[in-house]
């Protein structure tokens, strides 16, 4: 991903941009900051936690943890989880910023046609639902007010949603081998999204068909959506924005893929059916909230489920999980040295 970012950069004449530069500083600052985060957020809690305040407990604390929990496979497992998945993801938001550019057809140099597929996608959703828009029937059944309100925040929640579970799994899993299943499979996932986007094109209905979106009530996530389309915008037509990320790009829907990702990880690693049920219903108010919005097409969220899918079980199988024919899965390893199966 990286090495396809920058390609692309150089190749198009677009610059290389940290979409999230203002955010700690530069990422020679940004990296070590993130790594030392990782130990913290387990050490000082916890450590001020069984201490009960008392300052002569606290160093005894963090010794005893640091033997017991952050041993060398733990620290390189946030060091690479942390180091692997932020090289994607940047390469990720440049290569999405960078689409419109590379899946161009207009052979002047100085105007820009981005490729689209907005209109097949959207015949395919008035198939699928008989004539219909699906936003016209899920405003009609769900309301366009109060489920407005309600699918706003689940949708957004995403945002944070995929640094926690990063780090959640990185510094909290007592199995080392589901840190690597979780960064492994989030790797794959936002790869695998960035090739639909280069693959199939499209801007999603609530930018390309607005009209459809008119009556609902104005929430946060109209603001965002809103906000993207003008930053497109620049992107595309004034050449001063030149610092300026393009995050526009419907098919696949990896708001899908990571939501459901992360249900898929909860149900497989973490026996606790409170946590099971809400990260199951947040992936199905997740999917409700991309067609509700207009964020994506019916075949957007189906391509994301399918990443998910893909992404879950190739992660598995690099970090030593197996499969049983009832779909059940068990570690195979805590450690790096894999165990073969004896007969």
């Amino acid at each position: 991903m990286g090495s396809l970012a920058v390609f692309v950069s150089i190749k198009y004449d677009r610059p290389l941009l940290d979409p999230e530069g203002s955010f700690l500083g530069p990422s020679y600052v940004r990296l070590p900051l993130l790594l030392l985060f990782g130990l913290g957020i387990d050490l000082i809690p916890r450590t001020m936690w069984l201490s009960r305040g008392r300052p002569t407990s606290i160093w005894p604390l963090v010794r005893e943890r640091m033997r017991t929990h952050w041993g060398k496979e733990r620290l390189i497992l946030v060091a690479l989880g942390v180091m692997c998945f932020y090289v994607t993801y940047v390469s990720y938001r440049n290569l999405k910023s960078n689409l419109p550019f590379v899946r161009d057809t207009n052979p002047d140099p100085m105007r820009t046609s981005p490729v689209s597929f907005d209109r097949e996608l959207h015949v395919m959703d008035k198939i699928l639902f008989f004539g219909q828009d699906p936003s016209t029937v899920l405003h009609t059944v769900f309301g366009d007010t109060a489920t407005a309100y309600i699918l706003s925040p689940i949708y957004l929640f995403f945002l944070p949603m995929v640094p926690i579970g990063v780090t959640a799994w990185m510094v909290w899993s007592r199995n080392i081998s589901y840190g690597y299943w979780f960064v492994t499979s989030q790797c794959l996932a936002w790869s695998l999204g960035t090739f639909s986007y280069y693959l199939l094109p499209t801007l999603g209905p609530g930018i390309q068909y607005p009209s459809l979106y008119e009556d609902i009530a104005h929430t946060p996530t109209n603001d965002l959506l809103e906000s993207i389309t003008a930053a497109r915008h620049r992107v595309l037509y004034d050449p001063e924005a030149t610092e300026i990320v393009n995050s526009v790009a419907g098919f696949a829907s990896l708001h899908c893929a990571i939501t459901l990702l992360v249900a898929l990880m909860v149900q497989y690693t973490i026996n606790n059916k409170v946590v099971k049920w809400i990260v199951w219903i947040n992936f199905a108010l997740t999917v409700i909230a991309t067609l509700y919005f207009g964020w994506h097409y019916v075949a957007d969220d189906i391509a994301g489920v399918a990443i998910a899918i893909v992404s879950f079980y190739l992660g598995a199988l690099a970090s030593g999980q197996k499969f049983d024919r009832g779909l059940h899965s068990h570690p195979t390893t805590t450690t790096s040295k894999v165990p073969v199966d004896r007969d």
